[in-house]
């Protein structure tokens, strides 16, 4: 078989391009922590809580610099004020044993600047899961658990810096203004 010409693979390529244009999809945009915000601390109630270590990271990715570990040295702080973990049986074999489970994921959490200002308001995100669980498989049971809480976990965090994001677009747009304009170059900055 040959190969197709370089020019049908140039029309095929700007074929999906277009269609990929014309449904509406484009990526994400990715978190950009402005450096007034600068240093930022995650806190949780629980020191060695995996949320607050993939926050910290994931703030970290986003251009955030770390605080040091002092708690007197003033830097914005995400405090998660609570996480909760709930496991609900959604439906019953015809012996009463739960069969179907629903796992739920809360979390209160705010933000405040080195000045002790609201940036984010507190605010609560709850994720949830459904999974099936047969009475007589523990060990299935278990495993299956355990991967939906580090999915959610992960979901969590995203959700987060989701609503960080968003809260910072709303609240001071003028950020990302002088954000863009210093990457390209100064032109078009807005000024106060």
């Amino acid at each position: 078989m040959r190969p197709f010409p370089t020019s049908v693979r140039f029309a095929c390529l700007a074929a999906l391009v277009l269609l990929c244009s014309a449904c509406g999809f484009h990526l994400r945009n990715a978190l950009s922590i402005p450096q007034e915000l600068m240093p930022v601390r995650v806190v949780a109630p629980d020191p060695y809580s995996p949320l607050a270590e993939s926050l910290a990271d994931s703030m970290t990715r986003a251009g955030a610099t770390p605080a040091s570990s002092d708690a007197l040295v003033p830097a914005t702080t995400l405090t998660i004020l609570s996480e909760r973990w709930g496991n609900t049986p959604i439906s019953i074999d015809e012996q009463g044993r739960a069969q179907e489970f629903s796992l739920r994921y809360a979390v209160i959490f705010t933000l405040l600047d080195a000045s002790g200002n609201v940036v984010v308001p507190q605010q609560a995100v709850e994720l949830s899961r459904d999974y099936v669980a047969p009475a007589n498989d523990s060990i299935g049971k278990a495993s299956e658990r355990e991967l939906l809480a580090k999915e959610l976990r992960r979901d969590m965090s995203q959700a987060i810096l989701r609503r960080i994001g968003a809260a910072l677009n709303v609240t001071r747009p003028e950020i990302d203004t002088h954000a863009d304009a210093n990457k390209t170059g100064g032109a078009g900055a807005a000024t106060p």
